[in-house]
């Protein structure tokens, strides 16, 4: 019951910790960007823009950093946690820690990005007014589905890479959130931001369910519900 206990303390904490660190990484990114923005022409479109997709890749970038960060925070608060046990073993894994740090990535996104969405809705006016695209609400709800499950896709993988210095795997976690990112900039299209947002998904989720130890014949029974 105690190591129990310290499991679900220490992912309670992990969840929350990991939301920090996002919020804060979303805080510097928009800091600078602000700052860019204020110090450029807003006249100019194509200037904007280009600061827009520098924003939008540079907060990936500082995002995964501080995903790499809370990572070596982890490790130390582990072998602390192993110093202090009984037992000589820490109540909660690098791999429960990566997937509870992923959730807490996941949900703090999509939470920011519901109430962008939200705002939006108050108006004026109504979503195809002027001839533009009637699901914007509805493909953002998608969007914003796809980044939570992809940030706790992310989080196993790019744990996982650290934990045992395969690089690869850091540097796919990174194309791949660049990539979804970018792939945003083909709004309205949306499918040219949807499909291969999810496809993604669906590689990284296979990816991480064979490094947490998954199986086809573990999966085959999951589906029969055989033990």
């Amino acid at each position: 019951p105690a190591r129990g206990l310290a499991q679900r303390g220490a992912s309670r904490c992990s969840l929350s910790c990991r939301a920090f660190f996002w919020l804060v990484s979303l805080l510097l990114s928009s800091l600078i960007w602000f700052i860019a923005v204020k110090a450029s022409d807003p006249h100019d479109k194509p200037l904007q823009k280009g600061l827009l997709i520098f924003g939008v890749m540079f907060s990936v970038l500082l995002q995964e950093a501080f995903r790499f960060l809370y990572y070596k925070l982890l490790r130390k608060a582990i072998e602390g946690l192993v110093a202090l046990s009984e037992d000589g073993c820490s109540p909660i894994s690098i791999q429960q820690m990566a997937y509870v740090a992923g959730v807490g990535f996941g949900l703090m996104s999509g939470a920011f990005s519901m109430i962008n969405l939200l705002a939006d809705a108050l108006g004026p006016g109504t979503v195809g007014i002027h001839g533009d695209s009637q699901l914007y609400f509805l493909t953002s709800a998608f969007m914003t589905m796809v980044l939570i499950f992809l940030h706790t896709f992310w989080g196993i993988l790019f744990f996982h890479g650290c934990e045992h210095r395969r690089w690869g795997e850091i540097t796919a976690v990174v194309v791949m959130h660049l990539a979804v990112s970018g792939s945003t900039f083909c709004n309205p299209l949306y499918v040219g931001s949807l499909v291969p947002s999810y496809l993604l998904m669906a590689a990284a989720a296979a990816w991480a369910y064979l490094l947490s130890g998954g199986s086809a014949q573990n999966l085959r029974r999951f589906l029969l519900c055989k033990s």
